[in-house]
């Protein structure tokens, strides 16, 4: 097995406005990353302590999302300069790792 080095990033979101839909499509159609999986949360909070749950009678939309892409090093350099254009700070996490890519 070759391994490549890959960094794995965790993109922060939330239902509204179908913000993880333009995500997806740009990680997807516009740069190809190797591999994508979309999380929905059940609970979650962010910078404003709000609390956003689902329950039996929400009919919220605001749920978290989390979105872990991955890929070489470079590729992922590229996308995250227009990730940080799209979203506000603390919403982006990354991390070295390896993967099986050839």
């Amino acid at each position: 097995m070759n391994n490549s080095d890959v960094v794995v990033v965790r993109v922060y979101c939330s239902d509204r406005d179908h913000e993880h839909r333009q995500i997806i499509d740009l990680l997807h159609k516009e740069h190809r990353v190797a591999g994508v999986t979309a999380f929905r949360g059940i609970a979650g909070f962010g910078k404003s302590g709000a609390m956003h749950t689902s329950g039996l009678f929400d009919m919220s939309l605001d749920l978290p999302i989390i979105i872990e892409f991955f890929d070489r090093p470079d590729k992922v350099d590229e996308v995250l300069k227009l990730l940080n254009d799209r979203l506000e700070p603390g919403h982006i996490v990354s991390w070295p790792a390896k993967a099986n890519l050839d």
